[in-house]
């Protein structure tokens, strides 16, 4: 049985930008679930699609370990991403762990990240400053 190949991320809905991660991080809307810590803040161009940038430190393991983490959240959060609130940033912030692996951790990926974001925007005051 062949795996079907990533359809990729386009660098359009991704957060490069030192300034796009601060702005997220300085809102402090976040959730966290297992090895995953989810900050969420509203884009400055509502109705934008949602975005994400990724966060995977050195102590999560070697470069091998954290391009996996990064490979599996970017697809987890292109299979989401029409589900999860329009004119939003994301930020995913791994805590530890190995990468899930398979289907089954990829699936589990996915629901983390779609949980996270509806935590997050339950908040009161969420999306107001």
């Amino acid at each position: 049985m062949v795996t079907p190949a990533p359809q990729g991320l386009p660098k359009t809905v991704r957060l490069l930008k030192p300034q796009e991660f601060s702005r997220v991080y300085d809102r402090r809307w976040s959730a966290a679930a297992g090895p995953l810590v989810l900050y969420a803040a509203p884009n400055e161009v509502p109705g934008a699609p949602a975005r994400l940038g990724l966060s995977v430190s050195r102590r999560i393991g070697n470069a091998v370990v954290r391009n996996r983490w990064k490979r599996r959240l970017r697809e987890a959060f292109r299979v989401v991403r029409r589900s999860l609130p329009p004119g939003t940033d994301f930020v995913i912030v791994v805590r530890s762990g190995q990468a899930p692996v398979g289907a089954a951790g990829g699936h589990a990926i996915a629901e983390s990240i779609v949980a996270l974001a509806r935590r997050v925007g339950a908040r009161p005051g969420y999306g107001r400053r």
